[in-house]
């Protein structure tokens, strides 16, 4: 069984303040990954996924056409801890390894941000890593995560209204902007991109 003690922030709630108030991450962490903690274990109990671990959940269950609860609680979970895990104030500097890729830091911007504001109702922005080694920037919805296909995540923006509506209200793309400029934690990305 899993517990939201196994998904501990990595960061003061404090730390994201101004562009992400604590009420935000209190209520994002502590409710909404707090019950789709709750509902998976629910889910699961009894049966042939009580054993396995979160990441075995998800690839299973994606393939199960009568686990969609189970794939959409166990998916969210993931893509909520890494969410999190990109998340810290203190280093805005873009890594060459990913500015480089994209033709430059503006460009890696204005690639992110075109995809993010195409985005309709809720999901998610990613910079993957394929197994050839080559970097793009995709967007999955609902629950849906990249491990899936076989892609390495390596950086996420969560764009569920519960991420950024008490703070921005309808301007999610000042959400986007304030993500791209002041709350990522590069250090994690390089240190997720360095993990065998």
């Amino acid at each position: 069984m899993f517990s939201l003690t196994e998904y501990p922030l990595p960061f003061r709630e404090t730390d994201l303040v101004p562009y992400m108030s604590v009420e935000t991450v209190r209520t994002h962490h502590d409710k909404h990954l707090g019950t789709y903690i709750a509902n998976l274990n629910k889910l699961i109990a009894g049966t042939r996924y009580a054993d396995m671990d979160l990441r075995e959940i998800i690839l299973e269950s994606y393939k199960d056409k009568n686990a969609g609860k189970i794939f959409n609680n166990a998916a969210q979970i993931f893509n909520h801890e890494f969410f999190f895990n990109c998340l810290g104030r203190g280093n805005t500097l873009i890594p060459d390894l990913i500015s480089d890729v994209f033709g430059g830091t503006a460009e890696f911007k204005e690639k992110f941000k075109s995809i993010a504001n195409g985005v309709f109702g809720s999901g998610w922005v990613w910079v993957v890593m394929r197994p050839d080694k080559k970097f793009e920037i995709i967007a999955t919805k609902n629950a849906e995560t990249p491990i899936t296909d076989g892609l390495k995540p390596v950086l996420v923006l969560d764009l569920w209204e519960h991420a950024y509506y008490l703070d921005y209200q309808n301007r999610r793309g000042e959400f986007i902007d304030n993500f791209l400029e002041y709350l990522i934690d590069w250090k994690f990305v390089l240190d997720n991109l360095n993990m065998e």
